[in-house]
């Protein structure tokens, strides 16, 4: 039987990821991509790749974002066009029980668009120029949620009838994406 296992983008692909500054907090999640891509391929396991929506739609010089930012009607229908195509492989797996076996869905914690647990939330958004921006970056936190790549994915998997546990890739909880590999 062959295990796959749905991943976010950048998990596969880090050059989409947008430019991150804050050296320990880069090198413990590279650390990790690591360790859970080393034992996926250690383990047999098939990787299944998601799309990046924002890479998709801003490219690769975009500033971070926020769920709130990214929670819209015009995101929410990108985000659905894009995993389509997914949806449609996840239902040609998942109706082949002898031959494949779905692991799961890891995303990226923290991220707008791929958290599954945790999420970047604030009112960010506007000109920089002629602006305080100290108040707007101070409301820029982790919190626990979905982001909305991850919702819509949710919402589509119920709208077929597919259930599939979802983790996030989380330097402060390495076991839980881990944990996946070994079901």
């Amino acid at each position: 039987m062959q295990k796959i296992l749905i991943v976010s983008h950048c998990l596969l692909n880090t050059a989409s990821k947008v430019e991150r500054f804050k050296e320990e907090s880069v090198r413990s999640e590279e650390q990790l991509r690591r360790e859970v891509l080393r034992e996926a391929v250690d383990s047999g396991v098939q990787l299944l790749q998601l799309p990046c929506p924002e890479f998709v739609m801003y490219g690769s010089l975009r500033w971070g974002h926020t769920y709130e930012q990214f929670d819209n009607t015009f995101y929410r229908s990108r985000c659905r066009e894009l995993l389509e195509p997914v949806v449609q492989q996840l239902k040609e797996y998942m109706a082949d029980k002898e031959r494949f076996r779905i692991l799961g869905i890891l995303g990226i914690d923290g991220s707008p668009s791929c958290g599954v647990r945790y999420t970047c939330r604030g009112q960010w958004g506007g000109e920089f120029g002629g602006r305080d921006l100290e108040p707007v970056l101070k409301d820029v936190r982790l919190e626990k949620g979905q982001g909305v790549l991850m919702e819509v994915l949710g919402e589509m998997l119920s709208e077929n009838g597919l259930e599939l546990p979802m983790e996030g890739l989380f330097a402060r909880e390495p076991q839980r994406a881990l944990e996946l590999l070994k079901k």
